[in-house]
């Protein structure tokens, strides 16, 4: 019984790497259920088995991004004790993710297209954006930030984070843009600084 849920696993987990592959580098439109399953050498009946049609799949595939995505973040935002530099390394974090090839296309471009937005920001609200919201939350109650509404800021950094992350894939220089984006970050959330903290 225990192999049998192994074998499942494997199985669920080389059609989600094989998809994704596929999703990266054709596109969702241009991507075929039994492409993938040529790839992962299983028939379509056995993707249609664990996932109810292609959009099914590629739903998962992009959660599984986000949640990528989402561990990179934490990561990244640990490195430091200070708050600010948590809260800019996380965002750093997560533009650098968002535009590298294995994510950008199925994170930022097929992803609301194919979902639809509400869909799209429902996942994003469960990942990347959760953590957002819970370092302006854990920086409000420290005193580190202005009167404003954390749910406020954390949709409008998200927002700006999201739209950044669609420039810089445009852009011939990768780095450049990305330390150009990080500036306007950092110049934008020191508006948002306490002159107060509250101690412990």
């Amino acid at each position: 019984m225990k192999r049998n849920k192994e074998e499942t696993t494997e199985t669920i987990n080389k059609i989600i790497d094989v998809a994704r592959s596929y999703f990266t580098k054709h596109g969702y439109a241009d991507s075929t259920l039994e492409d993938i399953a040529n790839e992962a050498e299983l028939t379509r009946g056995s993707i249609y088995h664990h996932f109810r049609n292609k959009k099914g799949l590629f739903h998962v595939v992009l959660e599984s991004v986000q949640k990528e995505v989402a561990e990179r973040i934490e990561t990244e935002a640990a490195k430091s004790d200070d708050v600010w530099e948590q809260l800019l390394l996380g965002c750093r974090a997560f533009v650098a993710a968002a535009v590298e090839p294995q994510n950008k296309r199925v994170m930022l471009i097929d992803g609301p297209a194919v979902l639809g937005w509400e869909t799209w920001r429902m996942m994003d609200e469960h990942n990347s954006m959760r953590l957002l919201r819970g370092q302006l939350q854990m920086m409000e109650q420290q005193g580190c930030l202005k009167p404003v509404s954390v749910d406020a800021m954390t949709h409008c950094l998200s927002g700006s984070l999201n739209e950044s992350a669609l420039w810089i894939a445009q852009m011939p220089d990768y780095q450049q843009s990305l330390e150009a984006t990080m500036r306007v970050i950092s110049h934008m959330l020191t508006g948002f600084k306490s002159e107060t903290v509250i101690e412990e």
